[in-house]
């Protein structure tokens, strides 16, 4: 099933959800299969080291360093991996608000990590495409 690749559709039919919890931005070194039991959201390996996102509180149970906590706002559209400037209309949007924005695409939806802090501002921008 593929999904929408028209920006404007998409855009119109975004319904951001503001998911419970808050992430954390960590990096390590070994591989993903070392943390597992953790339950990343996402991870990402990179030359420099292995990049997890992860609730914040298992982080700090883990005793891994990171600095800053995130929410994370799904945007509830089946966008297309093809579609073609969501992820840069979000982030106009959020830099209009001085807010920065992580994107995490996925197979179904995208996914923003904003500073705690931050998130119902974020919100409160996003639903202006509605």
């Amino acid at each position: 099933m593929s999904g929408i690749t028209e920006l404007t559709q998409l855009l119109s039919k975004m319904s951001p959800h503001l998911q419970d919890g808050e992430y954390a931005f960590c990096t390590t070194q070994g591989n993903v299969a070392d943390y597992m039991h953790l339950n990343p959201v996402c991870f990402f390996q990179e030359s420099e080291g292995l990049t997890l996102i992860l609730l914040a509180d298992v982080a700090k149970r883990e005793y891994i360093p990171f600095d800053g906590t995130y929410k994370q706002i799904t945007l509830t559209v089946h966008s297309s991996l093809e579609a073609v400037g969501l992820t840069a209309a979000v982030a106009n949007k959020l830099t209009q608000y001085g807010i920065s924005a992580n994107v995490v695409a996925a197979y179904y939806h995208d996914h923003i990590f904003v500073p705690s802090a931050k998130a119902p501002l974020a919100m409160k921008a996003l639903a202006e495409f509605a």
